[in-house]
């Protein structure tokens, strides 16, 4: 195989052309590491970890941490890797995907389908052999759905797609809830119902400044298909849905006021960019520069949300 190749995209980028970068073996294992989607994990990630603090009511075992992360970043992997050969089609059309290793044609779509379900695999054993079947279970439940629902049936069918399938992205604090506890309770569920309501402001946002991305793919996304202002109130419905259902852990858990405070003075700012977004799109004005700093404040507010949650059970109070 020559060092590099041209090719043209299998759809929609007409006129555009790809340079096959070589398949050099550190090129590979870059490669096959963004197949996973490493920023995306480091977010799930940072969810689990709290929530087993929570559910132990302290510090838990640093065995169970490491194994809960180690297998929860295996199964994040497997599904980000399976979503990225399912979709090869589309990222190759997308400007914001172009560079992806299968658009570019530096991994073969075989070779990323057998690399996330071995992952797959992993990660379900791991998890069963480290800390039981309920986060075992819980895992493969998460992959399935995110592959098998979001990604193969809803994205490119409905413009609720984000909505339900965020609720793979909200698996992990039942998988770190399960690892600790072997069951869970009112209050990972609740934790789940933070994220699933955070989901859709967090990626709407997105998906209005890549709209032009989304639309010459043909993947329904909300801004797609709904005018900016009824995409921007969808956001602000949901983000106090998000934020009364983060004060609604304060009582369920039986979390400090600390926390209780921290939810609100973060619920509070979230609610704030959302209104600046629904303000921009009333008077016409480009939405871009408010809908992407709404989509990095999100991200800062799950961090923070949960770093509050993570030092609650700390507390000596």
């Amino acid at each position: 195989m020559t060092a590099v190749e041209s090719r043209q995209p299998s759809a929609g980028g007409a006129g555009t052309s790809f340079v096959r970068p070589a398949r050099r073996p550190g090129q590979l294992l870059a490669g096959f590491v963004s197949l996973t989607k490493p920023r995306i994990i480091e977010l799930l990630l940072v969810t689990t970890v709290p929530t087993m603090l929570l559910a132990e009511g302290g510090i838990p075992p640093w065995r169970l941490v490491a194994a809960t992360l180690v297998g929860g970043a295996l199964a994040a992997g497997s599904a980000n890797t399976l979503n990225c050969y399912v979709d090869r089609d589309i990222d190759q059309v997308m400007h914001r995907t172009q560079r992806r290793p299968l658009a570019t044609g530096l991994i073969r779509p075989g070779e990323a389908l057998l690399f996330g379900v071995v992952l797959g695999i992993v990660s379900v054993a791991w998890l069963a052999a480290t800390t039981g079947w309920l986060p075992a279970a819980l895992a493969l439940a998460a992959i399935a759905f995110y592959v098998g629902v979001y990604t193969m049936v809803l994205k490119r069918r409905t413009p609720q797609n984000i909505v339900w399938g965020g609720a793979a992205g909200c698996m992990p604090v039942l998988i770190g809830w399960s690892a600790v506890t072997g069951s869970l309770s009112w209050t990972p569920v609740v934790l789940f119902a933070i994220i699933f309501f955070w989901t859709p402001p967090h990626y709407w946002p997105l998906s209005m400044r890549f709209r032009e991305d989304y639309a010459a793919a043909g993947v329904p996304m909300l801004p797609v298909v709904a005018e900016p202002t009824a995409v921007a109130v969808q956001v602000v419905t949901y983000s106090w849905v998000m934020v009364a259902v983060s004060l609604l852990l304060w009582p369920v858990a039986g979390t400090t006021p600390v926390y209780g405070a921290a939810a609100l003075v973060l619920g509070a700012a979230f609610l704030r960019e959302a209104y600046v977004l629904l303000g921009r799109t009333r008077s016409g004005a480009p939405v871009e520069g408010a809908a992407m700093r709404l989509f990095h404040w999100s991200i800062t507010y799950l961090t923070l949300l949960f770093v509050a949650i993570a030092v609650d059970p700390l507390l000596p109070f």
